[in-house]
C-alpha cells in the first residue's frame, strides 16, 4: 500500500524536530557547560556542577533527537511501532498539554492560552489521524 501524505508530513516534521533538538544538544555540549558556570559567582563546587550540568542538558537533548530521528525513519518505512510510540507520546502531550492550560487559565495568559489550545489541538489531530483505517492499514495494523 501507498504511504498516506499525512504519513509523509508527520515523518517530515520528525525530522526536523531532530534536527532542532541536535542543534540544541550541540549548543549545551559546546556552550550550555560554560553559560552555566559562569552564572554561578563562586568557583567552588557549584560552577564544577553546574557545567556539568550542559554535558547532561546536552545528552538528554540528543536522546530526544535520535527517538525523533527513529519515529521519523519508522513512519518512511511504515512501521507500526513507530506509529503506536507516536500515539503514545503524543497522548502524554496532550495530557500534560491539558493540565497546563488550566494553569493558564488561572493565570489569564491569553497569547500563552491561544498558542496552547492551537498545539493542543494539533495535538488531538495527530491521535485521530494515526487512528483512521487507512493510515492504519498502511501501517499494517491489526489493532489498536
Amino acid at each position: 500500500m501507498e504511504r498516506p501524505t499525512g504519513v509523509t508530513i508527520l515523518a517530515v516534521l520528525y525530522f526536523i524536530g531532530a534536527a532542532i533538538l541536535a542543534i540544541c544538544a550541540l549548543f549545551f555540549f559546546v556552550l550550555g557547560g560554560s553559560m552555566l558556570s559562569s552564572m554561578s559567582q563562586s568557583g567552588g563546587p557549584w560552577s564544577t556542577i553546574l557545567a556539568a550540568g550542559g554535558a547532561v542538558v546536552g545528552a538528554m537533548f540528543l536522546v530526544f533527537a535520535l527517538l525523533q530521528l527513529a519515529l521519523g525513519i519508522g513512519f518512511i518505512k511504515l512501521q507500526n511501532w513507530a506509529r503506536v510510540v507516536a500515539i503514545v507520546l503524543t497522548g502524554i502531550a496532550v495530557l500534560f498539554g491539558a493540565i497546563g492550560m488550566l494553569s493558564l487559565l488561572a493565570h489569564v495568559m491569553v497569547f500563552a492560552l491561544v498558542v496552547r489550545v492551537i498545539t493542543l489541538a494539533i495535538q488531538i489531530w495527530i491521535l485521530l489521524y494515526l487512528f483512521k483505517p487507512h493510515v492504519k492499514q498502511a501501517f499494517g495494523a491489526t489493532s489498536f
